[in-house]
């Protein structure tokens, strides 16, 4: 599509090299992920309490999400019959195993896993024909992951995603990585030295062309966090990527799941509303300053009960209960919930559909 080379992932082709981010809770369901997919790229639909919806999520969490996981999928798939589409599953998901296991039982096309490096992914996939991702943020975890499913499993990833710092919700970095990636500027909590990153991808293309030659194979490698307009994909592409994932720019399309109240804080953000926060798994995260937020930085919610999401969560210590949170955002609360985003939401100024989206990206 456009300029670029389709992206290929074994026998898995799609026309244009875009990999949609998967985004929970709600925001990359059945509907995005299937626009997506027809359009050309890869869809992935974020399992992060998936079944929200679902009557018995209350008291049964877990099943109501692998419910959900077989019903969006199938939904996806009579949106693009043809289209790749996958899950994105987090390692810091309690009971990830029986998720990957699921994805695989009902037909993903793909998983992608980060929130922790997925080192035993090969096992819980072992005999299917799904292609495998980790998420990596450094060539130090790219050459652990790979040296390790190399001497455990006797294989490499299907592709890797490198995530940067300017990416959406939960971040592959410690407060103190994010730190060493600021450019010296009067902002700097917001503004990342571009020439530091570009440097860590060109480091882990190295890492993984030295795999592609032990194991004689190829692994696509695609590059997230802060691919918004043309330039940018450009610019991560010029880097020698196979193809980009894009998340923030999805949200304000007519396809997102999300609903529209969602979507009109995104549009209605300005560069200062965009903060990092620390969320209640200790771990760093991009989201939209609003009343929630501000509340919750001085005063801890009542946890009413625990929905065993993840797996450092303490809810006797933390803040809030990010389910809750994330729920309540989902759901239209858009006030009192937890709206993660990529740094670039600021950016967003219109609502537009997928497939116009694509076509910018690529053109």
């Amino acid at each position: 599509m456009g300029r670029y080379e389709p992206l290929k992932i074994g026998d898995l082709y799609m026309k244009a090299p875009v990999v949609q981010g998967g985004m929970g809770v709600g925001i990359s369901l059945s509907s995005l992920a299937g626009a997506v997919a027809k359009a050309g790229g890869m869809g992935l639909i974020s399992t992060a309490q998936i079944g929200f919806r679902e009557p018995d999520f209350g008291r049964d969490p877990k099943g109501a999400n692998l419910r959900a996981m077989e019903t969006e999928l199938l939904k996806a798939r009579k949106i693009a019959p043809e289209g790749v589409i996958g899950f994105n599953i987090m390692v810091a998901t309690k009971d990830y195993p029986a998720y990957v296991k699921k994805a695989v039982e009902i037909g993903a096309d793909v998983i992608v896993s980060g929130a922790g490096l997925p080192v035993k992914l090969p096992e819980y996939t072992e005999g299917s024909k799904v292609k495998i991702a980790p998420i990596v943020s450094s060539a130090r975890s790219a050459a652990v992951i790979c040296k390790m499913w190399d001497r455990k499993y006797h294989r490499a990833p299907d592709f890797i995603v490198i995530e940067g710092p300017l990416a959406g919700g939960h971040l592959g970095f410690s407060r103190e990585e994010l730190e060493k990636l600021r450019a010296d500027r009067p902002d700097t909590d917001q503004v990342y030295d571009r020439e530091a990153y570009d440097q860590e991808i060109r480091d882990i293309l190295g890492v993984v062309e030295q795999y592609r030659e032990h194991m004689g194979q190829p692994i696509p490698v695609v590059s997230a966090g802060g691919v918004f307009s043309r330039e940018d994909m450009a610019h991560h592409m010029a880097l020698g990527v196979d193809g980009v994932q894009v998340g923030t720019r999805f949200v304000t399309t007519w396809e997102c799941d999300a609903p529209q109240s969602y979507k009109d804080t995104y549009l209605k953000a300005k560069k200062e509303d965009i903060l990092i926060v620390k969320s209640p798994v200790g771990m760093p995260g991009r989201a939209i300053r609003n009343p929630f937020l501000e509340r919750t930085a001085g005063e801890k919610e009542k946890i009413a009960r625990c929905f065993r999401c993840l797996e450092h969560c303490d809810p006797l210590t933390a803040p809030y209960c990010i389910t809750m949170a994330l729920i309540r955002a989902a759901s239209g609360q858009v006030e009192d919930g937890l709206l993660f985003c990529g740094y670039n939401a600021h950016r967003c100024e219109r609502m537009e559909h997928v497939e116009d989206v694509i076509q910018d990206l690529c053109g």
